[in-house]
């Protein structure tokens, strides 16, 4: 099967990075596999049809697809084309980041002075194979989508999308998200049990270039974040995307009484100019 590729394709060569062209599209790629853009079997578009989509040399597009190739993540054959491996397509971020309840809810409810939330979008959409993943539902199943870009002053820090269930979705509105935290927002309707993270690096997207204001490719800081009910439901799964100047996370690790390394979750702290992950 050929993927109609209908993804925004941005011109690599425009704006400046210290990235090769090369790694930027080669990130661009894994992205849309990792995130279900792409599925196994799925055969990507012709260097060709990627050179021209993106303004880069054939030898840009074969360094980046050979990347892809040799991490198992596509398979490239003459006459065929590349083609989306099982391994690409069920690749998924590592084990995630356990913390505190107690600890990160008083973080994400505090909201820095001077921050502000525009709201760029909110409807409810089917959710694609990998969103559905998360919340552990079947792949098509309606549920409310909301882009945000939080801004510290005039100039914003982070844009998130927020994957949430369509029933608990409903008891909230495209006003609340401006005024209220979305975890806020759910423990009106549920009770969070547990908290699944994990931070990753990518680079910009179009869109995500436009709401954060960076070039196309830039370097970006994600956060991926799954709130679980106190029935072992995932309720919202989250992409919050950061600038690398403009995040910082921090833990400490302690010794308990078993003389064991241990995260101490009642140690964390709060940078007053860092903006907090929403």
């Amino acid at each position: 099967m050929k993927k109609s590729d209908k993804l925004a394709a941005p011109t690599l060569t425009n704006g400046k990075s210290p990235l090769p062209l090369y790694h930027r599209l080669y990130v661009i790629l894994r992205e849309r596999i990792v995130n279900g853009d792409y599925h196994a079997g799925d055969l990507l578009p012709s260097e060709a049809d990627l050179m021209s989509d993106f303004g880069v040399s054939r030898i840009t597009v074969k360094r980046a697809l050979d990347d892809l190739a040799s991490e198992g993540l596509l398979e490239r054959s003459r006459g065929r084309g590349t083609m989306v491996t099982q391994t690409g397509a069920s690749l998924r971020v590592g084990n995630p980041i356990s913390a505190s309840i107690e600890g990160l809810f008083t973080s994400l409810s505090v909201i820095g002075e001077g921050t502000s939330v525009e709201v760029d979008s909110f409807e409810y959409q089917p959710a694609s194979p990998y969103v559905a993943a998360q919340l552990r539902i079947p792949p098509g199943t309606v549920v409310q989508v909301v882009s945000r870009v939080r801004h510290l002053g005039k100039e914003p820090f982070s844009h998130s999308t927020s994957y949430v269930l369509e029933s608990i979705g409903r008891s909230f509105t495209r006003e609340d998200m401006v005024s209220t935290p979305l975890i806020d927002l759910l423990q009106r309707t549920v009770t969070i049990a547990q908290v699944q993270q994990a931070i990753t690096c990518t680079l910009a997207d179009p869109v995500s270039a436009r709401l954060l204001k960076v070039n196309v490719g830039s370097p970006l800081l994600k956060l991926r974040r799954v709130f679980i009910d106190s029935d072992d439901r995932p309720v919202d799964f989250a992409e919050m995307l950061y600038t690398p100047d403009r995040f910082e996370y921090k833990m400490t690790w302690s010794r308990n009484a078993k003389d064991q390394l241990e995260v101490d979750t009642k140690s964390a702290t709060i940078k007053k100019d860092t903006p907090l992950p929403d």
